[in-house]
């Protein structure tokens, strides 16, 4: 394909393990790939679209209850080149957050509106926290019966990792923020 986007890369990664509608795609996209990586439907299906014309991936009808459904799967030209990508190294890890841009520029709001965002984003990772954890032991359960999981596994173990030095990150920089304040 003449243009390459890393959607292509996600939807064929995701088609490599099973077959999906677009929506379902979207469902995976916005739970198991949440903590680090997200489309919209407005990406997701062009995308199919595309993967589609180039061979990537077909599609086939599977009505059902009177409903349309557009089922895709992946070609073995589609996992020829999923398999390509997956050899090049990451062009570029990137983090962004929100909380961040805004503490960033917070000396215009003050401290207190500072530790209000820190607050938020404390309680969201705890949040998230518990989440990983629960699915971790899940995979941990059920390594055994499909390898699979153990590359899922080792994302949810950097996500449990990465939040954890977060809530560690929240604390120290209230700490940091009320001492200025005082």
């Amino acid at each position: 394909m003449a243009i390459e986007k890393k959607i292509d890369y996600v939807i064929l990664g995701l088609l490599s393990h099973e077959d999906l509608t677009g929506y379902e795609i979207k469902k995976r996209m916005d739970t198991s790939l949440k903590y680090f990586w997200g489309a919209s439907y407005g990406s997701i299906y062009p995308a199919l679209s595309d993967l589609v014309k180039h061979g990537l991936a077909v599609k086939r009808d599977g009505a059902e209850n009177n409903r349309n459904k557009i089922i895709y799967s992946i070609t073995e030209e589609g996992r020829s080149y999923l398999k390509d990508w997956l050899q090049i190294p990451a062009e570029k890890d990137e983090l962004r957050y929100e909380t961040l841009l805004k503490l960033f520029f917070c000396n215009e709001a003050g401290v207190q509106q500072a530790i209000s965002h820190i607050d938020t984003f404390e309680e969201k990772i705890e949040k998230e926290l518990s989440y990983l954890i629960g699915a971790a032991d899940v995979l941990r359960n059920n390594i055994e019966i499909d390898d699979t999981h153990k590359y899922y596994l080792l994302t949810v173990e950097f996500g449990i990792k990465t939040y954890r030095a977060y809530l560690e990150w929240c604390k120290e920089a209230k700490i940091m923020l009320n001492e200025e304040s005082e």
